[in-house]
């Protein structure tokens, strides 16, 4: 049987912990999507981290190397577990997350942050500062001190020390940076871009090359702050940001930091994107003392699917529908064991089950429609 054309080829890596089921819910609800649209998607599964390299003794095998090569978007659990801690650096499962973003040339990440009224009481901070807040964190993917060298650890002068580098080119920052505006400009049009210039002269480099970017978008705000006076905002005034631009590890930590502002780590989704595919998953880790128990929340993985439907299938209904089912389930008290509620939690399979069954009412309803 010949494939039908125009459908969306998925690459499904699972990884390890708690990655194949989330990612088995989040295929759930865009199999939702295909009851009322019709065919749209061909899902392909492969290995990565460590379940590669139990398989495969490569934490991002060839085949799959193949099948995302192939793909119009990678959806991705999470890679890592205790077991293969001992291994060696360059074949730890994280490896084959960085080695993919590498090969696929993703270099910018999303990270949406939003508190929604039915978890407020779940934040970190008080409902009265914390209300409202619904920011994006944009973070350079590929360059500076992940990926930069010399790097290692040496003997010198009769002692080991560690060296790492911070790198960061002019284009690096200029691609980044239009991303950051294009996306303001669909949202409050403001962007925060985030550094340290007055320590690092990477950050000087990116404040110049922020600032000169930003004269093109002259229907945009642009602010700079500081790497800590961001941190301190983020937890004193998280309403006034919009879209916050910082590099790879500024924006790593601070992503985490706006979790807690939402009230749990399993509800944030993020997408990385370059120019050709992208990759889509959870914020949150792959959780490996709660894998195998249905106790893990699939809620985050589902809204990443919701921004692959987004940004690389062009579906904004689908994906509005998906977000707006998520609010639903979650406002009627459903909750799994990450959350705390008056109810007795849910499985990690009938989160999936009721975000699908939401899915399937509203793009049934007249207010969706296919796009």
């Amino acid at each position: 049987m010949n494939e039908m054309p125009g459908l969306y080829r998925i690459a499904v890596l699972p990884g390890d912990g708690i990655g194949p089921e989330v990612t088995a819910e989040a295929v759930k609800v865009l199999k939702s999507v295909e009851e009322i649209n019709g065919p749209l998607f061909r899902f392909q599964t492969g290995l990565i981290g460590g379940a590669a390299l139990d398989a495969t003794a490569a934490p991002l095998p060839a085949e799959t190397i193949s099948i995302c090569d192939n793909a119009t978007a990678i959806l991705l659990g999470a890679v890592g577990g205790p077991q293969w801690d001992s291994k060696r650096p360059e074949i730890r499962p994280e490896q084959g997350l960085l080695q993919l973003r590498r090969r696929m040339a993703l270099y910018v990440n999303f990270r949406p942050a939003k508190v929604l009224e039915s978890l407020i009481a779940l934040s970190a901070l008080k409902p009265d500062r914390v209300r409202g807040t619904d920011l994006v964190i944009v973070r350079e993917l590929m360059g500076g001190i992940y990926f930069g060298n010399p790097r290692g650890i040496f003997a010198k002068n009769g002692e080991r020390m560690g060296v790492n580098t911070e790198v960061y080119r002019e284009h690096e920052v200029e691609r980044v940076a239009h991303r950051a505006f294009q996306l303001a400009r669909l949202r409050r049009r403001k962007v925060t871009s985030v550094d340290k210039a007055n320590v690092l002269e990477t950050s000087r480099l990116w404040r110049d090359v922020v600032t000169r970017i930003g004269r093109s978008y002259g229907d945009v705000e642009l602010e700079h702050l500081y790497v800590d006076t961001c941190a301190m905002q983020l937890v004193e005034r998280p309403t006034r940001f919009d879209v916050v631009l910082t590099n790879n590890m500024f924006g790593d930590i601070l992503s985490d930091e706006a979790a807690s502002l939402t009230g749990s780590i399993g509800l944030l989704p993020s997408a990385s994107l370059g120019e050709r595919t992208a990759l889509y998953e959870p914020v949150h880790g792959s959780a490996p003392d709660i894998a195998g128990r249905n106790r893990a929340n699939p809620v985050a993985t589902i809204a990443s699917a919701a921004l692959m439907l987004r940004y690389s299938c062009r579906m904004e209904s689908s994906a509005v529908a998906i977000e707006a089912a998520i609010e639903r389930v979650l406002k009627r008290g459903v909750r799994t064991s990450d959350m705390h509620g008056k109810k007795r939690p849910v499985t990690t399979s009938r989160m999936g089950d009721l975000i699908a069954e939401q899915t399937r009412k509203l793009l049934k309803s007249s207010q969706f429609r296919r796009k």
